[in-house]
């Protein structure tokens, strides 16, 4: 599903949802899988990181609700070639539909909260790492699904050639930290590294090393996680990974090139397989929810809330809430605590049979308004529109703030803030004076 477009305003949102067709009947489908067992098809795992191939009829990840198969348009021979639907012929039950379209419906609701989380950077970009060259390079969320018991190889780390491991580099802050690149930290990233390194000496005899900036142990426990791994003989160099480079002696190792700050020596250590810690990034769709829920977003994309102290969780737009890695780079804790206070912030706006509005909003008088429209530019609430049957401005009194930002720049003194009008200002100015 996805969110296709949003109407209305703070407790009487109209939000269009896009149900993307699944070719699957849901209400006949038993899920016994007879159709993932003949198919033919074959596409890229996204949930396995594309470390393995998978069905074009799947269940898209362990935890899908309902438990139910889906046809991927891109790898299905039938949608590719006109033939095929083997799928269709071994279903008892009927279920599979090639003819499906997208559906949309509407939902109405009184506040949202954006919790759409974030992207890795595509670390293809950083072509002197070597991710997509060599075989031995790869990213934290592929490491992640090797290690799981149920991911493609069980839980064992292996290289690409089902070879052990003997010596391993860890390099942290791929993208982040960077002028070129990203700026920010992303602030997950020295622990995941960290625990990798913990997982690392765990289930293989491999040598491993630490390539960091600095390190970042700033919540709870983790400065003393990061003691316990010193402890287990990681490996740990004071320097950013520069190149990674194939190695000429040894086909098949890397070469991780980096300086070492403290001791200020060039170092080349040759390694087995290199593991890069990449930069958090907004979703590429991000753009695109901005402008659906007229959301405000910082010089790296993620959304920016009203503001950072006293309103860390509320956005420009009255009723939407942010949580999570949208906003920034955050660790579980601190998102989970985010969701808890968006959750809570949600709550406060759909209880209530009535809600308080600002007593000082603006008004437009429409004979005197000109259209030019400076008003609905301005405002950071979305509270003007333009109405161009009647050709003027409205203001929706829900979402006005009484800033007073549409007022100074209307040509025609069309807008009023109340009890701030001229005279009532100007009578003020005259006591003043009397003083």
């Amino acid at each position: 599903c996805e969110v296709s477009e949003v109407k209305g305003f703070v407790g009487n949102f109209d939000i269009t949802v896009r149900q993307k067709a699944r070719y699957v009947d849901h209400s006949k489908c038993n899920a016994c899988l007879a159709c993932t067992e003949k198919c033919p098809g074959k596409g890229v795992s996204e949930w396995d990181e594309g470390l393995v191939k998978r069905k074009a009829i799947y269940i898209p990840f362990p935890q899908a609700v309902p438990q139910k198969p889906v046809i991927d348009r891109e790898s299905c021979t039938f949608f590719k070639k006109g033939k095929c639907r083997l799928c269709e012929k071994v279903c008892e039950q009927k279920a599979i539909d090639f003819d499906e379209q997208d559906t949309f419906s509407t939902v109405k609701v009184g506040a949202v909260i954006v919790a759409t989380g974030y992207d890795l950077m595509d670390t293809r970009e950083l072509i002197q790492y070597g991710y997509g060259k060599y075989p031995g390079v790869y990213n934290a969320l592929e490491v992640e699904r090797l290690f799981n018991s149920a991911g493609p190889t069980g839980g064992k780390v292996t290289l690409r050639d089902g070879k052990e491991p003997q010596a391993i580099a860890i390099l942290h802050c791929i993208g982040s930290r960077d002028k070129n690149n990203c700026e920010h930290c992303s602030r997950v990233c020295c622990m995941y590294s960290l625990k990798f390194a913990h997982l690392f000496k765990e289930k293989t005899s491999a040598d491993v090393y630490q390539f960091y900036i600095d390190m970042r142990a700033a919540g709870k426990g983790y400065e003393e996680f990061y003691n316990r791994i010193i402890e287990e003989d990681v490996k740990f160099i004071r320097g950013k990974g520069a190149r990674v480079a194939g190695s000429a002696d040894e086909p098949g190792r890397l070469i991780v090139e980096a300086e070492d700050t403290i001791t200020g020596k060039f170092i080349r250590l040759p390694v087995d397989m290199v593991v890069l810690s990449p930069a958090i990034v907004p979703r590429a769709d991000s753009k695109d929810l901005a402008r659906l829920f007229n959301l405000s977003t910082d010089k790296q994309g993620f959304f920016m809330e009203r503001h950072p102290k006293l309103a860390p969780l509320s956005t420009m737009s009255e009723g939407i809430f942010i949580a999570g890695v949208c906003q920034s780079p955050k660790d579980i804790p601190d998102t989970v605590a985010q969701a808890n206070g968006a959750a809570a912030e949600a709550l406060t706006i759909v209880v209530k049979d009535k809600m308080e509005l600002e007593a000082t909003t603006a008004m437009v008088n429409p004979a005197s308004c000109c259209g030019c429209q400076n008003c609905v530019r301005v405002c950071p609430y979305g509270a003007p529109s333009y109405n161009a049957e009647k050709r003027v401005s409205e203001i929706n009194e829900a979402l006005c703030k009484g800033c007073g930002l549409c007022a100074p720049v209307c040509p025609s003194s069309a807008i009023i803030a109340r009890h701030f009008t001229n005279d009532q200002v100007l009578a003020e100015m005259e006591g003043l004076m009397e003083f």
